[in-house]
């Protein structure tokens, strides 16, 4: 009967302790957690218990903790780029509109046909510019609203490309562009939106007439990868990898929102595909693979 009290004893006592180092760590647990969320630090949480479940919560804890602080770096980046977006897109529409103003005061305060001829070109230029923006912005918001393309088809995807081709001849050779284009005899076909393939096809090609150097290839490969490529100098590895990020150009003095090639790859990644940059040895390389 000693024997069973004193068992019992000792069982009590052995959980009394297993019950305290239990809220010692909980507490261990518990102010580390808030100086954590204080903080910004990559400290891990320590325990002084060796329960196999108290340390697996305090590595699931910091594992949270890990991604919340990604979570927070992303959502600090992303606020500083719509800020920097707002301030430069509010420059790029005052600009012309400032033009615009400045020119109709001048144009009121003459007769000459000639003088009248010319501040309503510019007028007309800073229009276009302005109209480009707006476009641009509404498409983009347009874009990211949808969850998925309306109206797919099948799409010979060689034929497609070559009349986007086709109608930007004409832009890139103003642009001292002669193309050197080779796509596949093999039929590449896709199920996708015609009008939104269309677009990511004119997108990349407004691009590369507004940056080329002067060259600029274009292939497609009979397992449907399209590449654009072009020599590119005085770009930076690092401005490669940006080239699709919302509101980025390599250009200080900017004529767009820099949406064109974020809303290509919005509209790539909707239609199953993907598109990617890369410097390699002085020459950019887009690709776009459907």
């Amino acid at each position: 009967m000693v024997y069973c009290l004193l068992c019992a004893a000792v069982v009590i006592i052995l959980l009394c302790v297993k019950i305290y180092l239990l809220k010692k760590s909980a507490r261990e647990i518990s102010a580390q957690f808030a100086d954590r969320l204080k903080s910004d630090t990559n400290n891990t949480i320590y325990v002084s218990s060796g329960d196999k479940d108290i340390r697996g919560l305090a590595e699931s804890i910091d594992s949270q903790l890990s991604l919340l602080r990604r979570e927070k770096l992303s959502c600090i980046r992303g606020n500083r780029k719509l800020k920097n977006a707002v301030t430069n897109i509010s420059h790029d529409l005052r600009t012309p509109l400032t033009a615009i103003r400045g020119y109709l005061d001048l144009a009121e305060k003459t007769d000459d046909p000639q003088k009248l001829r010319r501040y309503f070109s510019v007028i007309s230029q800073r229009t276009d510019a302005m109209q480009q923006l707006t476009e641009e912005l509404f498409s983009y918001s347009v874009i990211i609203s949808k969850d998925e393309p309306e109206d797919t088809e099948e799409i010979y995807v060689n034929q497609l490309l070559a009349e986007c081709i086709s109608s930007y001849y004409p832009v890139l050779t103003e642009s001292g562009i002669s193309p050197d284009i080779d796509l596949t005899e093999e039929k590449v076909m896709r199920t996708a939106n015609r009008s939104e393939l269309s677009r990511v096809f004119s997108n990349l090609l407004t691009n590369a007439a507004k940056y080329s150097s002067g060259d600029l290839e274009i292939r497609l490969t009979a397992d449907g990868v399209i590449t654009f490529a072009n020599a590119a100098a005085d770009m930076t590895p690092v401005q490669a990898a940006q080239l699709f990020d919302r509101f980025y150009t390599v250009e200080t003095a900017r004529s767009s929102t820099g949406l064109g090639l974020s809303i290509a790859r919005a509209l790539a990644e909707r239609a199953g595909g993907s598109l990617s940059a890369e410097l390699t040895d002085g020459r950019l390389i887009i690709t776009l693979k459907i």
